[in-house]
């Protein structure tokens, strides 16, 4: 049967910008560490450090800094999250590198926990604690799901013979976002909380600059 819909819109361009050959450093995502306790144990013992730099491959790394995030959303979670960042040892290179546990999103004020219960049935149920989300600020993040995933389905669809391709199958290039949140939920199996997390930091490890939203 012939898909009638209208094409959904295209995305922002922030959501869009690579960002691999225009900056030295960036973000990298610890895909792994899902709450405040791993992230403070990760952190205390020197964890994050890179075991080598992604641009020039350089396997000494120093602790440039800290600097601090301060997530909305949660009353009952830590107002601060300290981020370390980490400086490469050559010469000829001296990129840094921030390290974001896998629940704090790039360039949102709230954890992916708190996106994903705002836009998602099924999303673990909001405490007494948990703040109100401001209605502006729900439908950008609701406009932004339902703009075109064209670029993140092809990126996905050039990892050949893994779960991510066969993802990228099964959304297709005409999908919104939210529809490819789907499909990898259905074909990936993250659990509740974890399911804008997870592909938010595959697409950023895939290319460094892409969000998901």
């Amino acid at each position: 049967m012939t898909d009638h819909r209208p094409s959904p819109p295209e995305p922002e361009e922030c959501l869009t910008c690579s960002r691999v050959s225009r900056y030295k450093g960036g973000t990298l995502i610890a895909e792994d560490v899902h709450d405040d306790a791993s992230h403070r144990k990760r952190l205390a013992s020197g964890g994050y450090r890179p075991a080598w730099c992604p641009r020039c491959e350089c396997r000494v790394l120093h602790v440039h800094d800290y600097v601090e995030r301060q997530p909305l959303g949660e009353r009952d979670l830590p107002m601060e999250i300290r981020i370390v960042r980490y400086i490469c040892t050559s010469s000829a290179c001296k990129a840094t590198w921030r390290i974001l546990p896998a629940f704090l999103p790039r360039h949102l004020w709230h954890r992916w926990q708190s996106v994903e219960r705002t836009l998602f049935a099924g999303a673990p149920p909001p405490t007494p604690s948990t703040r109100v989300i401001p209605k502006r600020t729900v439908d950008r993040w609701h406009a932004r799901l339902v703009s075109a995933a064209r670029q993140l389905v092809v990126l996905l669809g050039a990892c050949f013979g893994t779960v991510l391709e066969t993802i990228a199958k099964r959304t297709g290039l005409d999908a919104t976002r939210f529809e490819l949140v789907e499909v990898h939920t259905q074909q990936a199996g993250p659990p509740p909380g974890r399911r804008l997390g997870n592909l938010g930091a595959i697409v950023h490890r895939l290319e460094r600059g892409l969000r998901l939203m």
